[in-house]
Order: structure tokens, then sequence, then C-alpha cells
């Protein structure tokens, strides 16, 4: 027999064999297959709804054709789940948790230093006093261009990377690498435990007339706020200015401790209930550092949640006159529920409800994304700048302590509305505030140039010449921001009052930065000129 056809009968030989041998167990297989298909229906059918989600991400995780990251995928089912409840229910996951944690906590271990990114690089804005970042040297404007031996530039970089590099355990050190100027300078920094006050800025506006800025409602607010009142009170505080303008909340017991500084013995401030929380009622105690003196509190669109709890308690008990310009309209209480690998859950659970019975809460029926919008449409609608003043007169009405009228359903409308300056707050001016241009013309260029004697004197005399003013222009259009003749003359009032601000902060903290900015504020020249009538 020929090689060939011996290799031949062998081939087909295999062939016929493998043939046969699929025939025999091509059914065994099928029927396994069947077997297995009907023993996963039947523990579809035996397992709880926890265990088939669970189920379905192991499934997708060992069987589909594609890389899968289930971690994502369930955070996105979470997420879905939770669209269908309200805006204001959110999955955190644990950095996320962490930072909202530290941040209404009012501490954490790390430099304490505030940055922005300008250019694709750390730029610091501020640096906390008495910090490690202080003590090491380290100044405002400096840039920071690497963590250790990581780099922390370009467009790659992301705010949650700078904080797990910075940020860690007390008593450790972070090295950086520093640009100042045009020098680069190493650093060696020890963390330490940074407390932040939730106070932006407390100082006199004139004789007697305080002003209190509180950015946020955390752990610390109540004392704070009682520290500024107390030392205030010993220079001969009688009336306070307190601004809640763009205060998003906080925790509630904040708002009311705060509400209670301000209000008699028993009073109500607020009360919350829910589907499955009882109603519980927050009154005030004897304790108040500031139960007599006249009050004004500014609120915004941007006031939100615990603001516009205490504004709330403020308004129906007629302790004091709220000016600006109707508040967010978020009425609804969150309770956090923590998860074993450091991600948490803020679950609404119930609404609160002002002393009259006003639910603060705006619709939301119609979704997360028209829900969030409805604060740029109160512009385009003409709210914010006073072509519309009939926001809520379809509402419910209640009456204040004193018998005024006021409405639910949408926010804290305030007592005296002021409108939004547009004078000079323009698409140009926005293009180059949003891209941190302004930040960059003063920490590159202007701060090189002027040296202050002091507060006082930097804001009776500061003004930005004609040749700085090209310069910023000369910026802006490096950075790809287009040039209008109209717009640049019509912003410069708003750029040379935002770049001021900026240089005071940046030699004299943020009191510098809010006295320049509150001195052309027509919300705190109206909140003056009420104080001086009542």
């Amino acid at each position: 027999m020929q090689p060939s056809t011996r290799r031949n009968l062998t081939i087909a030989g295999l062939y016929t064999g493998t043939l046969i041998l699929g025939m025999i167990i091509g059914p065994k297989f099928q029927k396994e297959h069947a077997q297995k298909r009907a023993e996963n229906s039947q523990q579809f059918l035996t397992e709880t709804r926890v265990e088939k989600v669970d189920r379905v991400l192991n499934i997708i995780e060992e069987n589909y054709v594609d890389p899968v990251k289930v971690d994502s995928m369930q955070n996105l089912a979470i997420n879905q789940i939770l669209k269908k409840l309200d805006p204001h229910s959110a999955y955190l996951p644990p950095v996320a948790a962490r930072r909202q944690f530290e941040d209404l906590d009012g501490n954490y271990n790390g430099i304490g230093v505030e940055y922005q990114f300008l250019n694709d690089t750390v730029s610091i804005l501020s640096v906390h006093k008495g910090g490690p970042a202080e003590k090491s040297g380290i100044k405002a404007g400096d840039q920071i261009l690497k963590v250790g031996a990581e780099a922390i530039t370009g467009p790659q970089t992301n705010p949650q990377k700078i904080i797990s590099l910075i940020k860690g355990r007390n008593g450790t050190a972070v090295e950086l690498l520093l640009k100042r100027n045009s020098s680069l300078k190493k650093v060696s920094v020890k963390r330490d435990k940074i407390v932040v006050s939730s106070i932006d800025a407390a100082y006199f506006l004139e004789d007697h007339t305080g002003y209190i800025k509180i950015s946020k409602f955390g752990a610390r607010t109540d004392d704070d706020f009682a520290f500024e009142i107390n030392r205030m009170r010993k220079r001969g505080l009688y009336n306070l200015v307190l601004d809640l303008r763009a205060n998003g909340g906080g925790y509630l017991n904040a708002a009311t401790a705060l509400a209670d500084q301000f209000l008699p013995d028993k009073k109500l401030i607020v009360y919350t209930k829910g589907e499955h929380e009882p109603r519980t009622d927050y009154f005030a105690t004897p304790k108040g550092v500031f139960e007599k003196g006249k009050l004004v509190v500014l609120i915004d669109e941007h006031s939100a949640s615990a603001s516009e709890v205490f504004a709330g308690a403020i308004q129906d008990l007629d302790r004091g006159l709220i000016i600006g310009r109707r508040s967010f309209g978020k009425g609804l209480v969150q309770e956090q529920f923590n998860f074993g690998d450091g991600s948490a859950l803020n679950l609404t659970v119930a609404r609160y409800y002002t002393p009259s019975g006003r639910s603060i809460q705006r619709a939301y029926n119609n979704g997360s994304d028209k829900y969030y919008q409805e604060i740029e449409n109160r512009l385009h609608k003409g709210e914010v700048t006073g072509k519309q003043t009939d926001t809520l007169q379809k509402h419910k009405k209640y009456k204040t302590a004193s018998g005024r009228v006021i409405y639910d359903g949408g926010g804290i409308t305030p007592d005296i509305f002021v409108p939004v300056d547009t004078s000079s707050y323009n698409n140009y001016y926005y293009a180059l505030n949003a891209r941190g241009i302004l930040l960059e013309f003063v920490y590159k260029n202007l701060v090189k140039q002027i040296s202050p004697m002091s507060l006082d004197h930097f804001i009776a005399n500061f003004q930005i010449s004609e040749d700085q003013y090209k310069k910023l222009r000369d910026i802006a259009a490096l950075r790809a921001v287009k040039f209008d003749q109209k717009e640049a003359i019509k912003a410069r009032p708003a750029i040379q009052a935002q770049v001021k601000a900026l240089a005071a902060r940046y030699y004299f903290g943020n009191e510098g930065f809010f006295r320049v900015r509150n001195g052309g504020d027509k919300v705190i020249a109206r909140a003056l000129e009420s104080l001086k009538k009542s």
C-alpha cells in the first residue's frame, strides 16, 4: 500500500470516528446543557430579589462575550433604581462618600491647601493658616507639578487622583515638586489634621452691623458661628447680615442649631415626617446668642436644603427679613446608609416643613434633568431678573406669625426681592471666569506688580491699568476666548471687580475677597438700607 493511500485512509478513519463520537456525546452535552438551563431557571425562581441581581451580574462577568467591569455595572444599576425615586437620593462611591463626610465634618488629614486647575496644572489658591503647607513655606500661587514621583499635570489628571495622593494618614510625609514663578522647589510636608471653618468671612459692614458668610451647614457650623458672634459683640455688634447665598445645605441638625441661636425658647423651628418616619419636631432652646439683634438673611436660587430650613423658620416666625431671590426648593431629608467598602447610600426618608406647615420642596414629577434645569429656566423666563414676579401665586397660602401671606412648594420667596445684576455680566465675562483666565492673570501677572500695605488701602486705591487690562485680553486670546469689543467694554466693571477680589484673597484671605465683592453688591446695599429703615 502506498504511503499516500495509507495516510488518506487514516484521515478518513479519524473523520468517521469524530462523526460517530459526535453522534454519541452530542445529545449528552445537549441534555446536560438543557439540564443546566433548567437548574438555572429553577434557581432563579427560588432566589430572592437581591440574590437574583447578584447572580445576573455574576453570569455577565463569567459568560459575556467582551470584558466587563461588574462594579461599574452594579453602580449603574443602583443609580437607575434611585433615579426612579427622587432627584436627591444618591449612591456615593467610596471616594465621594469620604469627601462628603470630610467636607461636612469640617476636618481631614492633609496638608491644608485649596487649589484649582489652571491649564491642566494644580495652582494653590490659599494656604490654611498655621497648617502643614504654610509651615513648609508653600504660598498661594505656587503650582504643584509632582506628588512623590507621580506627575499631576496634564489633561489626564483629575481631582480624585490629586486627593488620593495628597491626603493620607496623620503624621506621614508627602513630597511635592512646586513651581513658583520660573523656579522649581522640592518640599516635604508632614500631613496633619486640618480643621476647616464653615464660616467663609465675618467682619463689620458698618458700625454695629456685622456680616457673616456661611457656605455649608456642617458639624462645626454652630460652634463657628457662636465664636464669631461673641467676637463681634465685643466690638459693638447690634445688627447682622447673614449670607446664605449659594449655600447648598448640609446637616439638618446644624441648620436647627443655628436657628436656635436666633429664636426664643420653645419656638418650633422645623418638623419632618415621611412614610416610615413619624413626625419629629425641632424646637429652640433658651441658649441663643443672638435672640435680640436685628437680622437680615440673604438667599438666592442656589440656597438649598438646610439653608431653606433656616430661612423658612426665620421668615415664618418674623424673626428677620429675607432678602434676595427665591431659593432652590429642596425640602427632602436624606439619611446616609454606609456600606462595608466605604460607599454610601443617601436615601430620602422624610420631608421637612416650616413652622407654618409649608413644604418647600419643588415638584420633580418630570424627572431629574428637568428638575435641575428649572434653575436655568428662571433666568430665561425672567424670574431672577425681575420681569416675572408671580412665581408662587398659584401655590397654597400660609401666614407668618404676624399674619403676612407666604407660599409653599418651590423654595423660600424673599420678603424683599433683588434681581440678579446683568449690567456687566455677559458671555465674555463668564468665559474668562469659567476658564480660569481671571485667576491665571491675577496669580501669574498681577500679584508680581503690586504690594498692598493693608486691606483698607488696597480696597480704596486698587484699579486695573490699561496695560494690565490689555495683558488680560491677550491671555484670553491665547486661550481662544473670542473677543468682542462691545462685550468687553460692557463686561469691564464685572471683570475689574472679580480681579480685585481675587487679588484681595491672595493677600488678605477670604475676608479680603468678600469685602471687595460685597462693596458693590446690590443685595448687600439693600440689606443695609432695610436695617436702617427698621
